[in-house]
């Protein structure tokens, strides 16, 4: 099985792109906020932990939120009681699918987790950086002040991008989007990096 990790800043397309390339697709934000709903365990240890701020169960994205915004170690102190569970949710993915000859991972920290192997066809997405905070206003809820502690905790896009096999731009317009990724297609079926 061969494995493609999909780059990119927040919010600039990194979902849509693991879907549209056509392989089953491991979206680890999916997997946490699973996590945060039905892992009871993960939320005993989140309220142990931080039982000023995580008292609700299924797990509250406000409190997370709080949480997070009241220090910024938080972050990292959250991030090692729930990655476990995604690691574990990510080889069960990688069992299920072991008979499919690719599989593509859409998970945002998957080079400062250090998952990514030497194996791995690493595409990033090349984006404005006012393109992308544009769109991210737009999001509910969207809090600058936390997209930027969360932003301080990932590479460089610029690291990002030299560590990645391909680079593709998106400008946010589905049809421009749609012809990089069949033209990525084109790249992963004939430069034989399978």
């Amino acid at each position: 099985m061969k494995i493609i990790g999909i780059l990119g800043d927040i919010g600039s397309g990194k979902s849509f792109l693991a879907k549209k390339l056509g392989y089953p697709v491991f979206n680890a934000d999916l997997e946490i906020n699973k996590i945060y709903k039905e892992n009871l365990n993960c939320f005993k240890k989140l309220n142990k932990s931080f039982p000023l701020y995580i008292k609700s169960f299924p797990i509250n994205k406000r409190e997370l939120s709080n949480l997070i915004l009241a220090s910024s170690k938080n972050l990292k102190k959250v991030g090692y009681i729930v990655h476990p569970y995604v690691q574990k949710n990510l080889k069960a993915f990688l069992l299920r699918n072991k008979n499919k000859k690719i599989v593509t991972l859409d998970i945002p920290l998957l080079l400062e987790n250090k998952i990514e192997k030497k194996n791995f066809i690493l595409i990033f997405i090349k984006t404005k950086k006012a393109d992308v905070f544009k769109r991210l206003k737009k999001r509910k809820g969207f809090n600058k002040r936390l997209y930027d502690l969360i932003k301080k905790n990932q590479f460089e896009l610029s690291y990002k991008e030299k560590k990645s096999n391909i680079t593709i731009r998106n400008n946010f317009n589905k049809k421009f989007l749609l012809k990089e990724i069949r033209r990525i297609r084109k790249i992963l079926k004939w430069e034989k990096l399978f």
